[in-house]
């Protein structure tokens, strides 16, 4: 045992340094008042009380956050797997196509990020330009409080690549007996769909759907880069503070306002909200099957 407790050991004192001193200083500077120059002063509970009840900031923020993921997370997984779906298709060309469409995903997210303001811009963007050659008048987009979250939306569907690679590993895993046999018992693509595709690639929707409530709540750099100049209020995320999103908001308060004990704070309270999801979604599972279930 001690020869292997050796042979881990520079694995566990990396894992201590590097994961368990961070979490268990971020709980510890919560419940201070620090902002790196000084040395953290402890206050209790008053970062947690100011949070909940004098920060309007913070509920606009959690509220942008819900909000993208509500509409954003069931629309990129739906994308997702219709576009698995296409790309699972026996047709020519299909390696190019697949390729085609996983590339998005692999481009640094400041750059495409920087690419959508051009396409978004309400003037002399691509969007808008096509949209009026169609005879409609394109919104402001980002540059709109109504149209911003949608349109970080839009954006993000663009690269739901690595979501379609998962549905695309997780449909050729389904045995093409089941598919005939369905087939021969006179069902459809619809019904098959429905009662073949679905229950057996349940694990793998329950996977992304996981993933996707933690990239959600840890949404950041196209927020930052596209609409993070900050708003007459004192917060960024503009316009108005619409795409104000916990993430961002959080990094303000770290590395703008340096207040390590208040930003610390909002990363244990995000830490909590989403193990909540996380553990509701599992607790929910029962629609998921495995193996022979």
């Amino acid at each position: 045992m001690l020869t292997g407790l050796l042979f881990v050991s520079p694995w566990l004192l990396g894992f201590a340094v590097f994961s368990v001193y961070p979490v268990m200083a971020g709980l510890y500077y919560s419940f201070c008042n620090y902002n790196i120059v000084r040395p953290p002063r402890f206050i209790g509970f008053a970062n947690y009380i100011e949070l909940f009840t004098d920060d309007p900031y913070f509920y606009k923020s959690l509220y942008n956050t819900f909000y993208m993921t509500a509409l954003g997370l069931p629309l990129g997984l739906t994308f997702a797997f219709f576009l698995a779906l296409a790309l699972n298709a026996k047709v020519r060309g299909q390696s190019f196509f697949r390729t085609a469409f996983y590339l998005p995903s692999i481009v640094p997210v400041v750059a495409s990020s920087i690419l959508w303001v051009w396409i978004l811009n309400p003037e002399y963007g691509l969007l808008n330009a096509l949209l009026r050659q169609f005879g409609f008048d394109g919104p402001g987009w980002l540059t709109d409080p109504q149209w911003s979250k949608p349109a970080l939306i839009l954006t993000g569907l663009w690269g739901v690549g690595g979501t379609m690679i998962i549905f695309l590993a997780g449909l050729q895993q389904i045995p093409v007996a089941l598919h005939e046999a369905a087939l021969v018992d006179g069902a459809g693509r619809w019904h098959r769909l429905i009662h073949v595709t679905l229950p057996s690639i349940s694990p793998v929707i329950f996977f992304n759907v996981i993933m996707g409530i933690i990239g959600s709540f840890q949404f950041f750099t196209q927020v930052y880069v596209m609409t993070g100049g900050s708003t007459s209020g004192g917060a960024a995320g503009g316009p108005q503070g619409s795409t104000l999103v916990y993430a961002l908001y959080l990094y303000q308060n770290a590395f703008t306002n340096f207040s390590m004990g208040y930003a610390s704070a909002m990363a244990w309270v995000l830490f909590v909200i989403v193990a909540i999801l996380v553990t509701v979604v599992i607790r929910s599972g029962f629609w998921v099957h495995y193996g022979e279930e």
